[in-house]
């Protein structure tokens, strides 16, 4: 078992990293006092596969625990889910002595954190992800959003979770384009933090794409780390936390195009490899290290380019509502070195066009 803390004073919480630690979250919970009872949230997907093993580990240690899931799927990350699953809360009887518990993907985490953020005006969460993307990027650091028609997460809080829970055996279950989509955010991190992680993710791709358990939970305590770090610098995103949306500034427009076909991580491929090819053109670091970056990504089996069907104007228009945008202007992280980015908004309209071209 390997444990991290994320250092935020009175809102400091574990990140615990184990294989098989579904079993385990009864028995860690049961003397935690972080709430009364609890609700499982779940995809229908995720529900079938792990709420009966959850919900029995619970029960095990004296835990009440109910059950309650939603359409799984970007498409139900909005406001009629957050109203759906709160009426089921107020059903229960659910009050502030009670929590909640994410249990699944990004959708999921994102979905249950705003809740818990804003029903009875705060109750107590904890993470339970069960994908690669949400184990080392999105159950950590407590951004919780959904979407509307006008773009992605452009409602949300920050709120933290009390604990987090990484069962990295549950990756054997995951389908390999998820496995994909989690790589991008753990490409991400080599590039704007570890030179030295980034290398090796070159060095053993094929025990990652293997999934190795041993190999899958040095990577995933590394990812956690470096959030961890860089949340507890700079929680709500005033300066430092800004460069974990590399890739993200173009990704996530790119994504809001596609009308949320396109996987997150996917488009998190697709905007690394724009906003390093920007950062070249700008002279801000050297063509082989963009060569180095966009060869690590296609070794992973992410895309380098936008899908060519795409209307760029579209994504143009959505970059221009980015929540990190002020007064249109959207802000990029753009590498100077593998482990090394800078922040800017002086990125000019040609070098856009080129990038998505």
């Amino acid at each position: 078992m390997n444990k991290l803390l994320v250092g935020l004073k009175e809102r400091a919480y574990e990140i615990i990293i184990e294989e098989g630690l579904l079993a385990g979250i009864g028995p860690d919970l049961a003397g935690r006092g972080l709430a009364r009872r609890y609700a499982v949230v779940a995809d229908d997907r995720v529900a079938e596969l792990y709420g009966r093993q959850l919900l029995a580990s619970l029960a095990g240690d004296g835990i009440t625990a109910e059950l309650l899931t939603f359409a799984h799927g970007e498409a139900s990350k909005n406001l009629t889910t957050i109203a759906e699953l709160a009426a089921g809360l107020a059903r229960l009887g659910w009050d502030r002595g009670d929590g909640l518990i994410a249990l699944g993907g990004g959708v999921t985490g994102d979905i249950t954190g705003f809740l818990a953020s804003i029903y009875m005006r705060g109750i107590p969460f904890v993470q339970v992800p069960t994908t690669l993307l949400a184990q080392v990027d999105s159950s950590v650091g407590g951004k919780t959003g959904v979407d509307i028609a006008e773009g992605k997460n452009l409602l949300g809080t920050f709120y933290q979770p009390r604990r987090v829970y990484i069962d990295t055996a549950v990756l054997r279950d995951l389908p390999e384009a998820e496995l994909r989509n989690g790589l991008a955010e753990v490409i991400k991190y080599g590039v704007i933090y570890d030179g030295e992680f980034f290398q090796a993710l070159v060095a053993e791709r094929e025990r990652i794409m293997a999934r190795e358990q041993a190999v899958l939970a040095t990577v995933i305590e590394r990812c956690c780390a470096i959030k961890a770090a860089v949340v507890a610098a700079d929680e709500r995103e005033a300066d430092l936390r800004r460069i974990l949306n590399f890739g993200h500034t173009l990704g996530h427009a790119v994504e809001a195009a596609s009308g949320y076909t396109l996987a997150h991580g996917m488009a998190v491929g697709i905007g690394m490899a724009a906003v390093g090819r920007i950062a070249t053109a700008k002279g801000l670091w050297p063509a082989a290290d963009e060569e180095a970056m966009r060869s690590l990504i296609a070794a992973y089996g992410l895309p380098l380019a936008v899908p060519a069907g795409m209307d760029r104007k579209l994504i143009k228009g959505y970059l221009k509502s980015d929540k990190k945008a002020v007064a249109g202007r959207p802000f990029f992280v753009l590498p100077v070195a593998i482990g090394k980015v800078i922040i800017t908004d002086e990125v000019s309209e040609e070098q856009i066009d080129q990038a998505l071209a």
